[in-house]
């Protein structure tokens, strides 16, 4: 039976490039993988696992997971259905940002989400930069190249956890960037995976072959 992947709609970014890059990983799958936008709440519930990308504003996400959405989310992440969030899928899971004090994430991961550090550096922090691992290196950044592995980032905030889960990190000027966070069945990454070419797409597909 094929393995149904949701792809959260967030209304905002880059879903197209996103969803190709799925689809292409899914080819070099062992197991049948379908990959489905998804738009409502209750179809979070009926997955096997869930990538919510997006290249956005804080508000504009937070926006999206209202009505229904972020609790079904919430619900789906404390079921055990692996997530992978990318960029502001990533900045979601925190209690809140600085780009919109008012306004709540999920509050998976205890902190907040930070403006970068300007001083000498272009912001938005914006293409290739080497990753580095903190403790054991997670499967999927293994996947990625692991130690010293290139990604690829656009983001002018980043998160910074007032708990253990930060999975690796990377250096822009004064800033140490929250680069990847993981806990149980939840991983994301501040770096786009889907721009971060053929080790981006090993990624992808280490996350799509997760036994649920």
């Amino acid at each position: 039976m094929a393995r149904t992947v949701a792809l959260l709609d967030l209304g905002v970014g880059n879903l197209h490039s996103v969803e190709r890059a799925l689809t292409q990983a899914a080819r070099s799958c062992k197991s049948s993988v379908v990959v489905q936008r998804c738009l409502k709440g209750e179809d979070l519930l009926k997955v096997d696992a869930i990538v919510a990308p997006g290249q956005g504003g804080f508000s504009s996400g937070t926006a999206a997971l209202a009505d229904g959405l972020g609790e079904a989310l919430k619900q789906a992440i404390d079921r055990g259905t692996p997530y992978f969030g990318i960029c502001l899928g990533l900045q979601l899971l925190f209690d809140r940002s600085d780009e919109s004090p008012s306004d709540r994430g999920l509050g998976y991961f205890s902190g907040s989400v930070t403006a970068l550090d300007r001083t000498g550096v272009k912001i938005p922090h914006m293409g290739w930069n080497q990753i580095e691992p903190v403790g054991p290196v997670h499967p999927y950044l293994q996947a990625l190249g692991g130690a010293g592995a290139w990604a690829y980032f656009i983001h002018s905030f980043h998160a910074q956890p007032t708990e253990a889960v930060i999975a690796a990190t990377a250096s822009h000027g004064n800033n140490t960037v929250t680069a990847a966070v993981h806990r149980d069945n939840v991983f994301a990454t501040q770096f786009h995976p889907e721009k971060s070419q053929a080790g981006g797409l090993h990624m992808l597909a280490a996350f799509l072959e997760t036994p649920p």
